[in-house]
């Protein structure tokens, strides 16, 4: 991103605190992510019935998601369907954008965030990430992951 798109700012510690809440990496469930970054067993989100969540209607019919009667988020970094129909990207260079390979879901991600500008400002950041998942307490947990993880880094 950093060429893609120099002014966006994001840094490896927002995608981490993404991934880390969405799915724990790709491990959701016992899962894993195999040699190839591809989630094993596929990662589904929960149908989006409108019950404590979003309605959101089939937009796929069932390509991504599994099913034709509803929308459910798909892969490690939890894509919409509609959502990876515009952002869905290739990655890891394989000629194919999967919302279940790492790579992808990151780069994917990368590019949704920095619609929103300098992911440097931090209101700026808050925006971008309650547009990825509607609720504060995402914001908010994503945040303290991604600052987790910079420390980390930082020794």
């Amino acid at each position: 991103m950093a060429r893609e798109q120099p002014a966006c700012g994001i840094r490896w510690t927002t995608l981490a605190g993404i991934g880390a809440t969405e799915s724990a990496h790709g491990t959701h469930g016992g899962g894993a992510l195999n040699a190839d970054g591809v989630a094993q067993p596929a990662i589904y989100g929960p149908d989006l019935l409108g019950i404590d969540t979003a309605r959101i209607d089939d937009t796929d019919d069932g390509a991504l998601d599994g099913t034709a009667e509803i929308d459910r988020a798909v892969g490690p970094m939890q894509f919409i369907p509609a959502t990876w129909a515009t952002w869905g990207s290739d990655g890891d260079g394989d000629g194919r954008a999967d919302p279940q390979q790492i790579d992808d879901a990151a780069l994917a991600a990368a590019r949704y965030l920095c619609r929103y500008g300098d992911l440097s400002d931090a209101d700026t950041w808050r925006t971008a990430v309650f547009a990825y998942n509607h609720l504060e307490s995402y914001v908010d947990q994503v945040a303290a992951t991604a600052v987790a993880y910079a420390r980390g880094a930082d020794g």
